[in-house]
């Protein structure tokens, strides 16, 4: 092949292939542009949408990874590249990644799901998977939890997406819970009068709604007391643990017996 058959095949080629190239050329820079344009488009709408930093990260990344990805087929099928055949093998690469990866995308789809409609978020109490603490980090694939013994809790976010949990922090106000057991024979209403005072004394009890205090049961070896007030929510577990101190201390002044159980035993002494 002499010098004159080369520069003749390359100018041929520079004729059939010279305008796709240049034309490919031009769509690949404007492509570029525009996605730059809808990039900064589109975390606009995120930041107005106010959501995790770490979800709109990924969402931009996402988008523009996938935006990207377009353009270059599009590009390279300009030229003349055959695409059908790669598409072919990376949508079936694709398929095998997604089928090994399913536990891993569940939780990626549970994570997203979480940072989008936040049944929770970083600084809530909540009770989940059979586990409970304070939500330290949401990631894309776990949530982290400290426990109040400062244990750290991993829980992948597939499950806590889809499960039911509760969450204790929404609402600013808790009600405290308490059953308060007097002996048969004590007065109610002394019982009673000893609990306001304890609960009136105490600033962080809510005075609206008023404490509720009533005969729940009339149990085998006491008078069971229902006893409930609110207070707000971080106060919860302060409440509750004085007000155990303070009910065993103030029954024992005021006469009051906590009982224990306890059975009577009758023997017939038969001759």
């Amino acid at each position: 092949m002499n010098t004159q058959n080369i520069l003749d095949q390359l100018i041929e080629i520079g004729v059939n292939y010279g305008p796709k190239l240049i034309g490919a050329i031009i769509v690949l820079i404007v492509g570029i542009w525009i996605i730059k344009l809808l990039d900064k488009g589109f975390q606009n709408i995120l930041n107005k949408r106010k959501l995790e930093p770490s979800l709109k990260s990924f969402l931009g990344s996402l988008v523009s990874i996938t935006l990207k990805t377009l353009l270059v087929i599009s590009v390279l099928s300009m030229v003349g590249i055959e695409m059908t055949s790669f598409i072919a093998i990376l949508g079936a690469a694709g398929l095998a990644i997604g089928l090994s990866l399913s536990g891993s995308l569940q939780n990626f789809a549970g994570g997203v799901m979480i940072l989008i409609f936040k049944p929770f978020k970083v600084g809530d109490y909540i009770e989940a998977q059979d586990y409970a603490g304070i939500v330290k980090e949401i990631q894309i694939f776990n949530t982290i939890l400290t426990t109040p013994d400062n244990k750290t809790i991993i829980i992948p976010n597939g499950g806590l997406a889809t499960s039911s949990l509760i969450n204790y922090s929404t609402e600013p106000r808790r009600r405290v819970d308490w059953t308060f057991g007097i002996g048969y024979g004590d007065d109610v209403n002394k019982a009673r009068e000893v609990l306001n005072k304890i609960f009136s004394e105490d600033t962080r009890v809510l005075k609206d709604p008023k404490p509720f205090i009533a005969v729940a049961e009339l149990a085998d070896s006491s008078v069971n007391l229902a006893v409930r007030v609110w207070v707000e929510g971080k106060d919860y577990w302060g409440v509750f643990f004085d007000t155990n101190e303070k009910v065993y201390n103030e029954f024992t002044k005021a006469g009051l017996n906590i009982p224990y159980p306890q059975m009577d035993i009758h023997i017939s002494n038969n001759a």
